[in-house]
């Protein structure tokens, strides 16, 4: 018999969160006598609550793009199925943790969640006091039970083994570039953590001895492995790459700077690229631009210039890669001159063979551009990305993301910030040359 029943809302597009708190929680000596139930639909979590005795916590990570479809669907579990306590994690949880409860929710647990998760877990599922937890006491005040604990990244193993479910290694939590339209950096830290090269190999290890063949990484910057700073340290780089491809044996495959990674274009050198080829299997890289404007990428804190883009787009193609570059359209500030410099981008790009991977600037909760309004695509615009997207060269969920930022934005106004004059927009004037 259980004292409690952990049930995971599980769900494709966040499994790795899931994965990260069962690797902490196998490990973890407790008093507590649990039981964890995979919950991949609606149904399902109705079940589980309805089919089993004691106390319940649901388990939730999301996005905030889809916040809005899941506070709906969490209305309808909680209607068919009363008694659960219903805990929310992730980087919207962590941007938000007042309007998630407001949605529904009835714990939002804010930034790392390891740590808050085993101490939750020890509580028998009681949320009072514990560091990392925001959540309404009987007179419906928000409490705040301070911040999470961060500890190094290879304090918990990246996937849990005792599931057998395997998912990508988090080789560094965190991104010095802190860019205003990015969530990472304001929920991990502006600084780099890394996992070891040996933590990293025994993962590996793990994985080739349970027949899997595949490894990736999960990294804001692929060829930030192992620096402090803006310089990559390709020798640290490939220690890991090496060791890995040892590790994973003549069968196995390494893919590194593919997805769900990508590679900064000032990082892109024949050197760099040349490395990755020795000891990996992709035949693609994605190289994050973001725009075609110089104003833009300086208000943006991207901290590369439009000519990187370029350079980093023809030693790719040169060194025999696919390259796929990510962009967004419809920062904030930007004006016409603006969107038709990254048009014109995209187009010389896709003309050297590159794709294009399309975004709309969702002004997402925690970043500096939280109040930003919704990217706003003028129709000539559409009609050229669309041109592009009809011959091959582009793609992406750039409409449906249409819709989520304008949700975004009313919800920013409806839960106003203070400081908001400080943190964003309007883009300069500055002389056209």
């Amino acid at each position: 018999m259980s004292d409690l029943v952990l049930i995971l809302r599980y769900r494709k597009a966040v499994t790795y969160g899931f994965h990260t708190l069962l690797a902490a929680l196998e490990e973890h000596v407790t008093q507590t006598r649990y039981e964890v139930v995979f919950a991949e639909s609606a149904r399902a979590t109705i079940e589980a609550i309805n089919d089993r005795p004691g106390r319940k916590l649901v388990l939730w990570s999301f996005y905030s793009p889809d916040a809005a479809a899941l506070a709906e669907e969490l209305a309808t579990i909680k209607e068919q199925a009363p008694g659960a306590v219903h805990v929310a994690g992730g980087v919207h949880a962590t941007a938000e943790p007042v309007q998630t409860l407001d949605a529904g929710w009835d714990v939002a647990a804010v930034g790392e969640g390891e740590r808050t998760f085993l101490d939750l877990v020890d509580s028998g599922g009681e949320p009072e006091g514990i560091a990392g937890l925001v959540h309404r006491d009987g007179t419906g005040a928000v409490r705040r039970n301070g911040k999470a604990h961060k500890e190094p990244l290879g304090t918990y193993r990246a996937f849990p083994l005792s599931y057998k479910r395997m998912n990508p290694i988090e080789i560094t939590r965190g991104c010095i570039y802190a860019c205003r339209f990015c969530q990472t950096p304001f929920m991990f830290s502006a600084r780099f953590r890394h996992r070891s090269v040996e933590n990293v190999r025994w993962h590996v290890d793990r994985m080739r001895e349970l027949g899997k063949r595949d490894v990736r990484f999960i990294t804001p910057t692929s060829l930030s492995y192992g620096t402090d700073g803006e310089e990559p340290d390709l020798a640290a780089v490939e220690e890991l790459l090496a060791s890995c491809k040892e590790g994973i044996g003549p069968d196995g495959r390494v893919f590194f700077g593919s997805f769900p990674s990508e590679i900064r274009p000032e990082h892109m050198t024949v050197e760099a690229l040349r490395l990755v080829k020795r000891y990996c299997a992709n035949d693609n890289l994605i190289v994050g631009a973001q725009s075609g404007s110089e104003r833009v990428l300086a208000a943006a804190k991207r901290g590369h210039d439009v000519e990187s883009v370029r350079r980093a787009v023809r030693i790719g193609i040169a060194e025999g890669f696919r390259i796929n570059v990510d962009m967004i359209f419809g920062m904030p500030g930007e004006d016409p001159a603006d969107a038709e410099a990254s048009l014109r981008l995209a187009q010389e790009l896709a003309g050297l063979g590159a794709r294009i991977h399309s975004h709309v600037f969702m002004p997402l909760p925690g970043t500096p551009w939280r109040d930003a309004p919704p990217g706003d695509v003028d129709p000539e615009t559409i009609r050229a990305v669309s041109r592009l997207a009809q011959q091959g060269a582009l793609y992406g969920h750039w409409q449906k993301q249409r819709e989520h930022a304008t949700r975004l934005a009313a919800a920013a106004v409806e839960y106003p910030r203070p400081g908001r004059s400080r943190t964003l927009l309007p883009l300069a004037e500055e002389p056209r040359g």
